[in-house]
């Protein structure tokens, strides 16, 4: 499976790449902004704004969603996209002249990894610009949120697939970066992708970081009009896809959150039969995104990690 996120309409996707960390954010091109739920975990969580996404609860569309290394510092990097967004005259209408961006994000843990360099506003600002390049939209491996991220003993990254599910794409963006293994070690195959091997002897031979606090975090679009219940459907799904192809997922060392947007117009819901292949289609994607993470991730050899690409067939 191949594709980004951006196979949606409606989305653009920008990355501010920094030595061992960064911020990814997903935009959302409509000043009304996406309907959006979100679904976590793992049990040690980095987030923003996930409250506000409950099905119960007013607002339901976001405007961008920011992904980001530095652990929980990382998360002032929204802070920068929701002003970068506001002084674009993007957000939630409170009055003619007030307009209030909202940003959800989650953040990894990819303080061992290089020196402990931290995004903030600033680089979230960078990656909001960045989003506006339209040679940024596909990209994957070690860029933005993904530069600093591991998965398991490999170097991780940011991965994007895409999938048709009858009249409509889902795709995702996934930030790759579990405490869990993306190898089986019995073989060296990927567990998200079995035709995909490399040496399992040079495989046993690496070591994850000492200590590691890990996190996959990411978002799933759709163009199908689901409600806001049916989106959330679509995030919890989408953790099947992280089951699938990273074991053992959801420790309590992770944080895993998985965003979902839909970029229809309006919410009017689909049928629970279309809605089963959506979901189904959400695994798949992520799925495919977290081993697109590991095999695009670049040589790591200055950061002291190794890469896919480094180990023998």
């Amino acid at each position: 499976m191949s594709g980004s996120l951006t196979d949606v309409p409606g989305l653009a996707v920008g990355h501010h790449s920094m030595e061992s960390t960064g911020v990814t954010v997903i935009r959302v091109l409509d000043a009304d902004g996406a309907l959006a739920a979100v679904d976590v975990r793992g049990g040690g969580p980095g987030t923003r704004e996930t409250d506000l996404l409950d099905p119960h609860n007013t607002v339901e569309r976001v405007h961008a969603i920011a992904l980001a290394g530095g652990s929980a510092f990382g998360l002032a990097a929204a802070d920068g996209v929701m002003r970068g967004l506001a002084q674009r005259k993007m957000g939630f209408p409170v009055t003619e002249n007030i307009r209030i961006p909202i940003v959800p994000g989650a953040v990894i843990f990819d303080l061992l990894v290089g020196r402990q360099t931290l995004p903030g506003a600033a680089q979230g600002v960078e990656a909001l610009k960045d989003s506006y390049r339209v040679a940024s939209q596909r990209r994957s491996g070690s860029v933005g949120a993904g530069c600093g991220a591991m998965a398991g003993r490999l170097r991780g990254g940011v991965g994007q697939a895409a999938i048709g599910v009858g009249d409509y794409r889902v795709s995702a963006l996934v930030v790759a970066n579990p405490v869990g293994e993306v190898v089986n070690p019995a073989d060296g195959t990927l567990w998200g992708d079995p035709s995909a091997r490399v040496d399992a002897e040079a495989f046993s031979t690496l070591k994850a970081p000492a200590g590691a606090l890990n996190t996959t975090i990411g978002v799933i679009a759709t163009d199908a009009p689901v409600t806001a219940a049916q989106a959330k459907r679509l995030a919890i799904s989408g953790h099947d896809g992280i089951a699938r192809a990273v074991r053992p997922a959801h420790l309590p060392m992770d944080g895993d959150a998985l965003f979902a947007l839909s970029t229809a117009w309006q919410p009017l819901g689909v049928e629970t039969r279309v809605l089963a292949h959506l979901c189904a289609g959400a695994a798949h994607a992520v799925q495919a995104a977290i081993v697109d993470a590991v095999r695009s991730a670049a040589p790591g050899g200055d950061l002291g990690v190794t890469a896919y690409s480094e180990i023998p067939a």
